[in-house]
Protein backbone atom coordinates (compact mmCIF):
# COMPACT_ATOMS: atom_id res chain seq x y z
CA UNK A 1 0.00 0.00 0.00
CA UNK A 2 1.62 3.39 -1.27
CA UNK A 3 2.49 5.66 1.77
CA UNK A 4 0.08 8.81 2.31
CA UNK A 5 2.01 11.89 1.30
CA UNK A 6 0.21 15.22 2.97
CA UNK A 7 0.18 18.61 0.05
CA UNK A 8 3.01 20.63 1.15
CA UNK A 9 1.64 23.58 -0.21
CA UNK A 10 -2.04 24.78 -0.59
CA UNK A 11 -2.90 26.15 -3.85
CA UNK A 12 -3.41 30.34 -4.01
CA UNK A 13 -6.79 31.25 -4.12
CA UNK A 14 -6.30 34.96 -5.27
CA UNK A 15 -10.23 34.73 -6.16
CA UNK A 16 -11.42 34.86 -2.28
CA UNK A 17 -12.62 37.87 -0.99
CA UNK A 18 -10.06 40.26 0.61
CA UNK A 19 -12.43 42.25 3.36
CA UNK A 20 -15.48 41.64 5.63
CA UNK A 21 -14.60 45.49 7.08
CA UNK A 22 -18.54 46.21 7.57
CA UNK A 23 -20.55 49.42 8.44
CA UNK A 24 -20.59 48.85 12.19
CA UNK A 25 -16.72 47.61 12.55
CA UNK A 26 -16.24 51.55 11.74
CA UNK A 27 -18.74 53.30 13.70
CA UNK A 28 -17.66 50.81 16.02
CA UNK A 29 -14.19 52.05 15.77
CA UNK A 30 -14.90 55.24 15.65
CA UNK A 31 -16.95 55.12 18.78
CA UNK A 32 -14.20 53.79 21.11
CA UNK A 33 -11.93 56.86 19.77
CA UNK A 34 -14.13 59.23 21.15
CA UNK A 35 -14.05 57.19 24.87
CA UNK A 36 -10.32 56.64 24.75
CA UNK A 37 -10.04 59.84 26.93
CA UNK A 38 -12.20 57.73 29.64
CA UNK A 39 -10.09 54.33 29.52
CA UNK A 40 -6.92 53.57 31.77
CA UNK A 41 -6.12 49.99 29.90
CA UNK A 42 -6.71 48.59 26.27
CA UNK A 43 -7.56 44.83 26.40
CA UNK A 44 -6.93 43.11 22.64
CA UNK A 45 -7.82 40.11 22.26
CA UNK A 46 -6.65 37.52 19.49
CA UNK A 47 -7.31 33.94 18.47
CA UNK A 48 -4.62 31.46 20.05
CA UNK A 49 -4.79 29.83 16.95
CA UNK A 50 -3.82 32.33 14.43
CA UNK A 51 -1.49 34.57 16.78
CA UNK A 52 -0.24 36.47 13.33
CA UNK A 53 -2.98 36.75 11.90
CA UNK A 54 -6.06 38.38 14.30
CA UNK A 55 -3.61 41.05 15.05
CA UNK A 56 -5.43 44.45 13.66
CA UNK A 57 -3.06 47.07 13.68
CA UNK A 58 -5.97 49.35 13.34
CA UNK A 59 -6.08 48.82 17.37
CA UNK A 60 -2.52 50.03 17.28
CA UNK A 61 -3.19 52.83 15.25
CA UNK A 62 -6.49 54.23 16.76
CA UNK A 63 -5.85 53.45 20.44
CA UNK A 64 -2.98 54.49 20.72
CA UNK A 65 -1.68 56.48 24.04
CA UNK A 66 -2.96 54.02 26.20
CA UNK A 67 -1.63 50.37 28.46
CA UNK A 68 -2.21 47.34 26.24
CA UNK A 69 -2.54 43.75 27.79
CA UNK A 70 -3.12 41.59 25.04
CA UNK A 71 -4.81 38.08 25.59
CA UNK A 72 -4.32 35.47 23.17
CA UNK A 73 -7.96 33.75 23.66
CA UNK A 74 -9.29 30.25 22.76
CA UNK A 75 -5.95 28.49 23.84
CA UNK A 76 -8.00 25.47 24.50
CA UNK A 77 -8.48 25.19 21.28
CA UNK A 78 -4.73 25.34 20.06
CA UNK A 79 -2.51 24.07 22.84
CA UNK A 80 -2.24 20.28 23.96
CA UNK A 81 -0.01 21.44 26.58
CA UNK A 82 3.06 20.22 25.21
CA UNK A 83 6.20 22.08 26.11
CA UNK A 84 6.90 23.36 22.18
CA UNK A 85 3.17 24.95 22.83
CA UNK A 86 5.13 26.47 26.01
CA UNK A 87 8.20 27.76 24.12
CA UNK A 88 6.36 29.23 20.95
CA UNK A 89 4.25 31.48 24.09
CA UNK A 90 7.27 32.64 25.58
CA UNK A 91 8.77 33.34 22.20
CA UNK A 92 5.72 35.61 21.54
CA UNK A 93 5.72 37.20 24.97
CA UNK A 94 9.08 37.79 24.13
CA UNK A 95 8.35 39.43 20.63
CA UNK A 96 5.36 41.74 22.39
CA UNK A 97 7.58 43.40 25.04
CA UNK A 98 7.06 45.64 26.41
CA UNK A 99 3.44 44.96 25.93
CA UNK A 100 1.80 42.32 28.26
CA UNK A 101 0.91 38.78 26.40
CA UNK A 102 -1.59 36.99 28.29
CA UNK A 103 -2.89 33.50 27.22
CA UNK A 104 -6.61 32.64 27.87
CA UNK A 105 -9.11 30.02 28.25
CA UNK A 106 -12.22 31.43 29.06
CA UNK A 107 -13.26 27.92 31.14
CA UNK A 108 -9.64 28.03 32.64
CA UNK A 109 -10.50 30.18 36.04
CA UNK A 110 -6.53 30.10 36.52
CA UNK A 111 -6.08 31.91 33.14
CA UNK A 112 -9.03 34.49 34.16
CA UNK A 113 -7.33 34.78 37.71
CA UNK A 114 -4.05 36.18 35.83
CA UNK A 115 -6.10 38.91 33.61
CA UNK A 116 -7.90 39.83 36.78
CA UNK A 117 -4.97 40.10 38.82
CA UNK A 118 -2.86 42.20 36.00
CA UNK A 119 -6.35 44.39 35.71
CA UNK A 120 -6.31 44.89 39.55
CA UNK A 121 -2.69 46.09 39.48
CA UNK A 122 -3.15 48.35 37.03
CA UNK A 123 -5.96 49.72 38.70
CA UNK A 124 -4.37 49.88 41.73
CA UNK A 125 -1.38 52.12 40.59
CA UNK A 126 -3.49 54.81 39.02
CA UNK A 127 -4.99 55.44 42.27
CA UNK A 128 -8.52 56.63 40.88
CA UNK A 129 -10.90 57.60 43.59
CA UNK A 130 -13.95 56.65 40.96
CA UNK A 131 -12.54 53.51 39.94
CA UNK A 132 -11.19 51.98 36.85
CA UNK A 133 -12.83 51.99 32.96
CA UNK A 134 -11.02 49.22 30.85
CA UNK A 135 -11.89 48.32 27.07
CA UNK A 136 -11.92 45.24 25.89
CA UNK A 137 -11.38 44.88 21.91
CA UNK A 138 -10.32 42.44 19.22
CA UNK A 139 -10.71 41.27 15.44
CA UNK A 140 -14.67 39.61 15.35
CA UNK A 141 -15.49 36.32 16.61
CA UNK A 142 -12.42 36.31 18.41
CA UNK A 143 -13.91 35.76 22.27
CA UNK A 144 -14.26 38.92 23.80
CA UNK A 145 -17.95 38.40 25.05
CA UNK A 146 -16.90 35.12 26.37
CA UNK A 147 -13.84 36.89 28.23
CA UNK A 148 -15.81 39.59 29.52
CA UNK A 149 -18.31 36.83 31.32
CA UNK A 150 -15.50 34.85 32.53
CA UNK A 151 -13.83 37.76 34.09
CA UNK A 152 -17.17 38.90 35.72
CA UNK A 153 -17.93 35.43 36.63
CA UNK A 154 -14.63 35.24 38.94
CA UNK A 155 -14.14 38.52 39.34
CA UNK A 156 -17.62 39.29 41.21
CA UNK A 157 -19.67 36.14 41.20
CA UNK A 158 -22.22 37.53 38.73
CA UNK A 159 -23.87 35.81 35.63
CA UNK A 160 -23.18 36.72 31.91
CA UNK A 161 -23.78 39.61 30.58
CA UNK A 162 -22.46 39.91 27.32
CA UNK A 163 -24.45 37.68 24.28
CA UNK A 164 -21.90 35.07 22.69
CA UNK A 165 -22.70 33.24 19.61
CA UNK A 166 -20.81 30.84 16.93
CA UNK A 167 -21.05 33.40 13.78
CA UNK A 168 -19.37 36.98 14.04
CA UNK A 169 -21.45 40.32 14.60
CA UNK A 170 -23.14 39.46 18.02
CA UNK A 171 -22.00 42.68 19.54
CA UNK A 172 -22.32 45.57 17.40
CA UNK A 173 -22.70 48.52 19.68
CA UNK A 174 -20.47 49.37 22.63
CA UNK A 175 -22.15 48.42 25.24
CA UNK A 176 -21.96 49.62 29.38
CA UNK A 177 -19.21 49.23 31.14
CA UNK A 178 -19.41 45.91 33.92
CA UNK A 179 -17.80 45.36 37.09
CA UNK A 180 -15.34 42.66 36.94
CA UNK A 181 -13.39 43.39 40.27
CA UNK A 182 -15.02 44.61 43.35
CA UNK A 183 -13.79 48.03 44.41
CA UNK A 184 -12.21 48.53 48.19
CA UNK A 185 -12.09 51.55 50.37
CA UNK A 186 -9.90 53.28 48.23
CA UNK A 187 -11.67 53.08 44.89
CA UNK A 188 -15.18 51.48 43.25
CA UNK A 189 -14.07 48.86 41.49
CA UNK A 190 -12.58 47.73 37.43
CA UNK A 191 -15.09 48.21 35.05
CA UNK A 192 -14.89 46.16 32.04
CA UNK A 193 -16.37 47.51 28.37
CA UNK A 194 -17.63 45.51 25.39
CA UNK A 195 -16.95 46.59 21.85
CA UNK A 196 -17.94 45.07 18.34
CA UNK A 197 -15.36 43.52 16.65
CA UNK A 198 -13.40 45.35 14.08
CA UNK A 199 -12.02 43.19 10.76
CA UNK A 200 -9.15 44.21 8.74
CA UNK A 201 -9.99 46.90 5.80
CA UNK A 202 -8.04 44.83 3.35
CA UNK A 203 -6.64 41.65 3.51
CA UNK A 204 -3.43 41.61 1.51
CA UNK A 205 -2.76 37.58 1.64
CA UNK A 206 -5.59 35.33 0.41
CA UNK A 207 -4.36 32.61 2.76
CA UNK A 208 -4.73 35.09 5.88
CA UNK A 209 -8.55 34.81 4.34
CA UNK A 210 -8.97 31.52 5.00
CA UNK A 211 -7.94 31.12 8.36
CA UNK A 212 -9.56 34.28 9.70
CA UNK A 213 -12.87 32.78 8.06
CA UNK A 214 -12.05 29.15 9.23
CA UNK A 215 -11.58 30.88 12.84
CA UNK A 216 -14.93 32.35 12.57
CA UNK A 217 -13.90 35.81 11.88
CA UNK A 218 -16.24 36.22 9.09
CA UNK A 219 -19.37 34.38 8.39
CA UNK A 220 -19.33 31.12 6.65
CA UNK A 221 -21.40 32.57 3.88
CA UNK A 222 -18.42 34.47 2.71
CA UNK A 223 -16.31 31.69 1.50
CA UNK A 224 -17.67 28.44 -0.15
CA UNK A 225 -18.07 25.92 3.07
CA UNK A 226 -16.02 23.38 0.87
CA UNK A 227 -12.60 25.46 0.03
CA UNK A 228 -12.83 25.90 4.04
CA UNK A 229 -13.19 22.57 4.38
CA UNK A 230 -10.54 21.63 1.97
CA UNK A 231 -8.29 24.29 3.77
CA UNK A 232 -8.62 22.55 7.01
CA UNK A 233 -7.92 18.88 5.64
CA UNK A 234 -4.51 20.63 4.47
CA UNK A 235 -4.12 21.22 7.72
CA UNK A 236 -5.26 18.37 8.99
CA UNK A 237 -3.15 15.95 7.31
CA UNK A 238 0.09 18.49 8.04
CA UNK A 239 -1.34 17.67 12.15
CA UNK A 240 -2.69 14.48 12.28
CA UNK A 241 -4.84 12.68 9.47
CA UNK A 242 -5.80 9.96 11.86
CA UNK A 243 -8.62 12.72 13.47
CA UNK A 244 -10.61 11.85 10.75
CA UNK A 245 -10.17 8.22 10.32
CA UNK A 246 -13.57 6.98 11.38
CA UNK A 247 -14.78 8.42 7.74
CA UNK A 248 -11.66 7.60 5.45
CA UNK A 249 -8.48 6.72 5.30
CA UNK A 250 -5.65 9.79 5.08
CA UNK A 251 -7.02 11.63 1.82
CA UNK A 252 -6.11 15.17 -0.12
CA UNK A 253 -9.72 15.46 -1.75
CA UNK A 254 -11.69 16.89 0.55
CA UNK A 255 -14.71 15.48 -1.55
CA UNK A 256 -13.83 12.08 -0.53
CA UNK A 257 -13.87 12.97 3.36
CA UNK A 258 -17.08 15.18 2.84
CA UNK A 259 -18.63 12.22 0.73
CA UNK A 260 -18.20 9.87 3.31
CA UNK A 261 -19.31 12.11 6.26
CA UNK A 262 -22.35 12.76 4.71
CA UNK A 263 -23.11 8.90 4.41
CA UNK A 264 -21.95 7.81 7.67
CA UNK A 265 -23.34 11.11 9.31
CA UNK A 266 -26.94 10.91 7.79
CA UNK A 267 -26.41 13.97 5.83
CA UNK A 268 -28.31 13.14 2.90
CA UNK A 269 -30.17 15.35 0.36
CA UNK A 270 -33.13 13.89 -1.57
CA UNK A 271 -32.16 10.34 -3.38
CA UNK A 272 -29.66 9.93 -0.99
CA UNK A 273 -27.30 12.09 -1.85
CA UNK A 274 -24.69 12.90 0.08
CA UNK A 275 -25.21 17.17 1.00
CA UNK A 276 -21.87 17.98 1.00
CA UNK A 277 -22.12 22.00 1.79
CA UNK A 278 -23.67 20.63 5.23
CA UNK A 279 -21.31 18.42 5.70
CA UNK A 280 -18.21 20.48 5.35
CA UNK A 281 -19.89 23.00 7.88
CA UNK A 282 -20.19 20.18 9.98
CA UNK A 283 -16.37 19.49 9.62
CA UNK A 284 -15.49 22.68 10.32
CA UNK A 285 -17.83 23.03 13.21
CA UNK A 286 -16.12 20.07 14.84
CA UNK A 287 -12.75 21.52 14.08
CA UNK A 288 -13.86 24.85 15.71
CA UNK A 289 -15.10 22.94 18.97
CA UNK A 290 -11.65 21.36 19.50
CA UNK A 291 -13.00 17.73 18.14
CA UNK A 292 -10.51 17.55 15.66
CA UNK A 293 -7.31 18.31 16.91
CA UNK A 294 -5.90 20.56 18.42
CA UNK A 295 -3.21 23.04 17.10
CA UNK A 296 -2.29 26.48 14.80
CA UNK A 297 -2.58 27.11 11.31
CA UNK A 298 0.14 30.18 11.90
CA UNK A 299 3.37 28.92 12.01
CA UNK A 300 5.52 30.76 15.19
CA UNK A 301 9.02 31.79 14.63
CA UNK A 302 11.43 34.22 15.11
CA UNK A 303 11.55 34.97 11.49
CA UNK A 304 7.78 34.78 10.90
CA UNK A 305 6.67 37.25 13.47
CA UNK A 306 9.42 39.62 12.48
CA UNK A 307 8.20 39.07 8.85
CA UNK A 308 4.48 39.76 9.75
CA UNK A 309 5.74 42.69 11.97
CA UNK A 310 7.25 44.79 8.33
CA UNK A 311 4.64 43.61 6.31
CA UNK A 312 2.14 45.37 8.73
CA UNK A 313 4.49 48.45 8.71
CA UNK A 314 5.10 48.24 4.87
CA UNK A 315 1.10 47.87 4.45
CA UNK A 316 0.44 51.20 6.56
CA UNK A 317 -3.55 50.99 5.45
CA UNK A 318 -5.69 53.43 6.21
CA UNK A 319 -9.52 52.76 6.29
CA UNK A 320 -9.72 55.00 3.45
CA UNK A 321 -6.57 52.90 1.63
CA UNK A 322 -8.25 49.19 2.73
CA UNK A 323 -11.28 50.38 0.96
CA UNK A 324 -9.99 51.45 -2.45
CA UNK A 325 -8.31 48.16 -2.54
CA UNK A 326 -10.93 46.18 -2.08
CA UNK A 327 -12.82 48.15 -5.05
CA UNK A 328 -9.93 48.04 -7.35
CA UNK A 329 -9.87 44.34 -6.72
CA UNK A 330 -13.71 44.19 -7.58
CA UNK A 331 -12.71 46.07 -10.79
CA UNK A 332 -10.07 43.56 -11.77
CA UNK A 333 -12.38 40.43 -10.90
CA UNK A 334 -15.44 42.45 -13.11
CA UNK A 335 -12.76 42.93 -15.72
CA UNK A 336 -12.24 39.06 -15.65
CA UNK A 337 -15.39 38.14 -15.57
CA UNK A 338 -16.15 40.41 -19.06
CA UNK A 339 -13.36 38.84 -21.00
CA UNK A 340 -14.31 35.09 -20.04
CA UNK A 341 -17.54 35.77 -21.41
CA UNK A 342 -16.27 37.01 -25.38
Amino acid sequence: MATFVPRKVFPALNSLPRSYFLGHHKAGLDKMKTMLSHIDLVIECRDYRIPLTSRNPLFEENLAGRERLVVYTKKDLGSGGHQRDRTRERLIQDFQRPTAVLFSDYKDKTSIRKILDFARTHATAANSLTGSRMMIVGMPNVGKSSLLNALRGVGVHKGKVAHTGAQPGVTRKIGTTVKIIEGEESGEGVYLMDTPGVFIPYVPDAEAMLKLALCGSVKDTIIAPTTLADYLLFHLNADDPSVYSDYVPPTNDVMVLLDAMARKTGRLQKGGEPDIEASALWLIQRWRNGHLGRFLLDTVTQETLELKRRAHESAGLSLSQGRKMVKELRKQKSRQKHLNTL
